[in-house]
């Protein structure tokens, strides 16, 4: 528990509350010196005492090793803005592609120097220009186009709109990592959390729904590369009904799901729990109509319709974060 103050009132009817003296000596105030006040989202007072002082940039140093490529996200997730790599004599080519893959996959990352024996990362985003809501809903919007389109490539064998579903899983998941550094940062600056209007508790619903959506777009990949394996064979015409039929309620789900966390509707998301019922009758139809096609396609049929269902409980799981 913090220090208690009471609360004091000036003959004009100003309150004040003396600040501790230890606090002000940490920080070097003097009698004059500005402090600047920020309220938050839920009514608390944030006492800043470098007023107009440009915070300085979070610095990580990282040898160039062997698991160089997941150091770098995991410094990026964290909110570091200056990722400095180097290494005792020369950094090999090999390296440096991989940095620069990386760097790739990480959005606002940039390489800013680069010597013989050392690379410079500097991430060049403004977390305030970034609201957690934005991206969730741009990173959605990928995510429900690879689920549609997965399907598409299944019944129909298109095998370009199959690889066209894994290349977008790539740009999910540069705008999934961004949205998690984005919260990490919040969490850790009350100021921007304030700005932003999103308390600590909504960054974890926000991380736990980006955490859900990145799932559905990892379901869709694997529906897409059942498509490449049977390499342009398509299931019969039934089968094709029945699978279109399940995946247009999943997609439903999900997206009656997003809306409901978005909006923290009830009501909305207790609709996407109640289409269970609706799920379990297909399954049976799926599996009599698939028995009755060849043995090498039987296993991919019904590997789709698991990944399907998949898709429909990280919706409920995504709607269940309303509650």
């Amino acid at each position: 528990m913090g220090e208690l103050r009471k609360v004091q009132r000036t003959p004009t009817g100003t309150f004040f509350v003396c600040l501790p003296r230890s606090w002000a000596d940490h920080y070097g105030l003097k009698k004059g010196n500005l402090v600047e006040l920020g309220e938050t989202g839920d009514g608390k007072l944030l006492v800043d005492p470098k007023y107009n002082a440009e915070p300085l940039p979070k610095l990580a140093i990282l040898d160039a090793g062997p698991y160089l490529s997941r150091e770098i996200v995991g410094r990026y997730l964290l909110g570091f803005d200056i990722i400095r790599i180097e290494a005792k004599e020369r950094i090999d080519f090999d390296v440096r592609n991989s940095v620069k893959a990386t760097v790739g996959s990480l959005i606002g990352l940039e390489i800013v120097e680069e010597t013989h024996s050392q690379i410079v990362l500097q991430c060049l985003l403004e977390p305030s220009g970034f609201p957690p809501e934005k991206i969730l809903r741009r990173n959605y919007a990928i995510v429900a186009g690879m689920h549609r389109d997965a399907l598409g490539s299944f019944v129909d064998g298109d095998l370009q709109l199959a690889k066209s579903v894994t290349a977008r899983d790539d740009e999910s998941n540069r705008l999934y990592f961004l949205l998690v550094r984005i919260l990490r940062t919040i969490i850790q600056n009350p100021g921007l959390s304030g700005k932003l209007g999103v308390s600590p508790i909504d960054c974890l619903g926000y991380r736990l729904a980006a955490s859900l959506i990145e799932s559905i777009g990892d379901a869709s990949v694997q529906v897409a590369s059942k498509t490449m394996e049977l390499a342009g064979v398509t299931p019969s015409e039934e089968l094709r009904q029945l699978l279109v039929s399940l995946q247009s309620t999943c997609y439903e789900a999900h997206e009656q799901a997003l809306k409901a966390f978005v909006n923290k509707d009830v009501a909305l998301a207790e609709s996407v729990r109640s289409m269970h019922e609706r799920i379990q009758l297909m399954f049976p139809e799926i599996e009599r109509a698939a028995k009755n096609q060849s043995l090498e396609v039987m296993p991919q049929i019904l590997a789709v319709a698991s990944f399907l269902r998949q898709i429909y409980e990280h919706s409920v799981d995504l709607a269940d974060l309303v509650v």
